[in-house]
């Protein structure tokens, strides 16, 4: 298995970017969240696994080896695929995915595109006594490591992702205060850069 990638990054996407290692072009998928992250022109290091099927050969990466764990124990549920891990990844966190499968939290887990009511439950019946504690005790509300969950910092956050991603400052700026503000209650970093995203997908 692949278990580490690095290189330079020769390109970003939202949902995979290109990584050259020894004069190759290795194309590996990401959360949007990991793809934001990464700039162009500059190294990296990602946590990767690669995915066999019988026709293909996907290497995914991630910006912990935590992240790379939990995509392939959660790929152990039936129905599981590459796919749903990766969706699961872009809504949560893999400490948020312990504290929902831990408390069998399914309307947190059935937030994510293609997991439905049994699906939730299947992955908390199979997962709860495998997938062990929330490593981040000092995460506050289920905002990953790192992310501020309120105020500037928040959007700054979500701001610099979106430039790194080639949107304008203003483009960006524009768009990250006219998305917050349609949100009740502050919402995490994550879930704010895929509502902007949107927004400037349409």
């Amino acid at each position: 298995m692949i278990a580490s990638l690095t290189g330079r990054v020769a390109h970003v996407g939202l949902e995979r970017v290109v990584i050259e290692v020894g004069g190759v072009g290795m194309v590996v998928g990401t959360p949007p969240r990991t793809a934001a992250a990464l700039r162009t022109g500059a190294d990296a290091t990602l946590a990767t696994t690669l995915v066999v099927r019988e026709d293909s050969l996907t290497l995914f990466g991630f910006e912990t080896p935590d992240e790379r764990d939990m995509f392939e124990t959660v790929q152990t549920v039936s129905g599981v695929g590459p796919r749903l891990a990766l969706a699961l990844l872009s809504v949560h966190g893999p400490d948020d995915i312990r504290r929902a499968i831990g408390a069998g939290d399914i309307a947190a887990l059935t937030k994510v595109p293609g997991i439905g009511k049994k699906g939730a439950e299947r992955m908390c019946l199979e997962l709860r006594d495998r997938i062990g504690a929330p490593a981040g005790a000092a995460e506050a509300g289920g905002v990953p490591v790192g992310a501020a969950p309120t105020g500037s910092q928040q959007r700054e956050q979500v701001l610099e992702a979106l430039t790194g991603l080639g949107w304008t400052a203003k483009q960006a700026g524009d768009t990250v205060e006219r998305v917050a503000a349609t949100f009740e209650t502050p919402p995490a970093v994550a879930e704010l850069l895929r509502a902007c995203l949107r927004e400037l997908g349409r």
